[in-house]
């Protein structure tokens, strides 16, 4: 269906009116990732607190449909759900620092796990295949990687807060351009 006003679809009319939304997005992206590549302790921080705040807020809600009743999960979990729920987010508030660098060493220990599970599967499936030597190589690394962020969590936290940063602001400007491709179309 054209509108009423151009030769254009209507649907390309509406999308180009949300070009500012887009643009809200990139210009918040390219915020956030300033801040982590400038100060990624700080944004891990930060991030780690606002995990907090929206576990709170998770809690206090299934609290809420716990007690109304109209939550069609099995009280049970629910109360365990939203206790979890809140013990989180109070930690993560009360140290946002220790909470992401727990993160950190989870995902240490699932590099470590992974990485030796590519050795142990390309080591068996070696006949099967060609260029196993790869599937080893990225499991070494991958350990090599979980022990470096097991030894110092912190360093770690720092280093994933850069690269996450470094995302964010090419997010931020991909974002900024659709946006502004998109306001021609209005």
């Amino acid at each position: 269906m054209l509108s009423p006003d151009s030769s254009r679809p209507a649907l390309v009319t509406a999308i180009g009116r949300s070009w500012p939304i887009l643009l809200l997005y990139g210009v918040v992206a390219l915020g956030f990732g300033i801040a982590a590549v400038g100060w990624p302790l700080s944004a891990a921080t930060a991030l780690a607190w606002v995990l907090g705040v929206m576990a709170i807020a998770e809690g206090v809600i299934s609290l809420l449909a716990l007690i109304s009743g109209g939550s069609g999960a099995p009280r049970g979990w629910l109360l365990l759900y939203a206790l979890a729920s809140l013990g989180f987010g109070v930690l993560a508030i009360a140290n946002p620092l220790a909470t992401a660098s727990v993160l950190v060493l989870l995902l240490a220990v699932w590099l470590l796990l992974a990485g030796l599970y590519r050795i142990v599967f390309a080591i068996r499936v070696r006949k099967q295949i060609q260029g196993e030597w790869l599937l080893i190589l990225s499991g070494l690394l991958a350990v090599v990687l979980g022990v470096l962020l097991a030894a110092n969590p912190v360093a770690g936290l720092a280093v994933t807060t850069l690269w996450i940063g470094i995302g964010s602001l090419v997010y931020g400007v991909l974002q900024i351009v659709v946006a502004l491709k998109l306001r021609k179309l209005t």
